[in-house]
């Protein structure tokens, strides 16, 4: 195994992403669920704004790191199981939660309890794409 190989990059992208979104998962969103109506629109503007570049940051890398790894090791399945974790947690935020947090910063108190828990499942989906993403990625390079 070289720097050349995608799977030492696809493990340290992949571990990140994992760390990401467990933490949305179990600090950030809960965090977010305590929030009182009269302050949620600041509150939520403010989570926005912060989270953006982060997702900027991990999300791009992850799936040209995905790409990298299925044209350099098509045959291993490690390369595989870490596509389809990634590809979940991708897809998911993209069909999911980012849709919703879009309905979110509009919404009434009754609508905003459905959005966050229809996010927080939604997180739940992400942060198993991501597990999985990061088994794939052990596996190629074990």
């Amino acid at each position: 195994m070289s720097l050349a190989d995608p799977a030492p990059w696809l493990l340290l992208v992949a571990g990140a992403h994992l760390g990401f979104q467990l933490t949305v998962d179990l600090v950030v969103y809960p965090a977010l669920g305590d929030v009182t109506h009269d302050r949620w629109a600041v509150a939520h503007e403010r989570h926005s704004r912060r989270v953006t570049p982060v997702v900027a940051a991990i999300y791009p890398p992850l799936v040209l790191l995905l790409v990298w790894s299925a044209v350099e090791l098509p045959t291993e399945v490690g390369t595989w199981v870490a596509v389809a974790g990634g590809l979940l947690a991708v897809v998911t935020t993209a069909a999911v939660a980012a849709p919703t947090h879009g309905r979110l910063s509009s919404a009434t108190a009754d609508e905003r309890s459905a959005l966050l828990r229809r996010l927080d499942r939604a997180d739940r989906v992400r942060s198993l794409g991501a597990l999985v993403c990061v088994v794939g990625a052990l596996v190629l390079v074990a």
